[in-house]
């Protein structure tokens, strides 16, 4: 032990001249467990629903109520027409849509059964299977009801319900996970890449002495940091391209919508998560520092963007931590060309705010380069 002190001691030292790496190895299980522990939620709730109530009568009412209450359901938007309900549910706003015809109330007093439609944003399936069931529930909890108010109670009560909830899956008719995980996959695939492979990149110039070679060069920061940008960009290009084949061929994944703008709209998201990589490593001093940085970032990624668990059951905070992470909006666009078939005019929001994001993180990320170098 006289000899094995000594290098405890000497290893105490240097972890602690590098906090950095110290600070990582503390930190990190504490907010993966935070993480894990609010993020991985399955009981989906609060699903934002639109309503088309063409009734508006005091049994409409009754039924929306029964869904606001469940807490399922949060009856956010109303709409004035079928089209309407179809742009809430194509945008992405709401994930359900709920429908009286203007016989509702007319019909129930008849005594016939009177049908609500249920329309379901099924690209998740395990949100869709959740309000799917819920709303089929409320819909025979409610027929009860009426039955019990309305007929005697020597009924034999094979009559039909009388509140006739129809459930429509759209997107996804047939509630298949691999439609919802692989553009999922694709998403979460090239946030890994690019992070990671960005930021290991330049500090292994660094590392390797090539860093200062180039700097006595007449390149400017800004160009060398494009010169190392656009690389990875064609590697991520052919990533996607392959990805994207495999899913079509192996998993028979359909692409409903258009292959080009699902490229473009690519391009904005590598840029961004390049410029996260990059700006890791005007941070990281080692490859061992930027690999767990790197990591820190793409564990939020993973459970924060939506890429498994529904971001509808995740409480407030870390709902809206969600929005700093750039795989979220990705993976909204990447389900809404594949699944939805949807365009610009609907992911105009999503296209912005990773503009927004890539612009912000690769301009402090030349900043910190051309500081550095100096």
């Amino acid at each position: 032990m006289q000899r094995v002190l000594p290098i405890i001691y000497k290893e105490l030292i240097q972890m602690r001249r590098d906090r950095l790496t110290l600070a990582m190895m503390l930190l990190l299980p504490v907010i993966q467990l935070l993480l894990f522990g609010f993020a991985v939620n399955t009981d989906v709730k609060h699903l934002p629903t639109v309503v088309w109530d063409q009734s508006r009568s005091r049994a409409s009412r009754e039924i929306l109520d029964a869904f606001q209450h469940s807490q399922y359901f949060d009856l956010r938007y109303a709409a004035g027409s079928y089209r309407e309900v179809t742009a809430c549910l194509d945008s992405g706003r709401a994930r359900v849509g709920i429908i009286f015809p203007p016989d509702f109330a007319r019909k129930l007093k008849r005594g016939q059964s009177a049908p609500v439609q249920v329309l379901v944003d099924a690209s998740d399936p395990m949100t869709a299977t959740s309000a799917i069931s819920t709303s089929q529930l409320i819909g025979q909890l409610k027929s009860f009801e009426i039955v019990a108010r309305t007929l005697p109670a020597q009924s034999s009560g094979s009559e039909a319900l009388p509140v006739d909830v129809r459930v429509r899956a759209w997107y996804n008719p047939d509630l298949l996970s691999v439609n919802f995980m692989v553009p999922g996959l694709l998403g979460v695939i090239l946030t890994i890449a690019m992070v990671l492979f960005t930021a290991m990149a330049v500090v292994r110039e660094r590392e390797r002495g090539t860093l200062e070679q180039l700097i006595v060069t007449p390149v400017r920061p800004a160009e060398l940091m494009i010169g190392k940008i656009l690389p990875y960009m064609a590697v991520a290009l052919v990533m996607m391209t392959l990805a994207l084949l495999a899913g079509v061929i192996v998993f028979r994944v359909p692409i409903n919508g258009s292959i080009g703008l699902l490229y473009l709209l690519s391009l904005v998201f590598m840029l961004a998560c390049l410029g996260i990589g990059l700006l890791i490593s005007t941070v990281a001093r080692n490859q061992q520092q930027a690999m767990q940085m790197a990591f820190f970032i793409i564990f939020p990624t993973i459970l924060l963007s939506g890429f498994v668990f529904p971001r509808e059951a995740m409480p407030p905070f870390f709902y809206a931590l969600g929005y700093l992470v750039p795989a979220t909006y990705f993976l909204q666009i990447l389900r809404g060309i594949i699944l939805k078939g949807i365009g610009l005019n609907y992911l105009w929001p999503q296209v912005l705010s990773l503009l927004a994001f890539g612009l912000i993180v690769n301009l402090v990320s030349i900043l910190r380069f051309h500081k550095r170098l100096s």
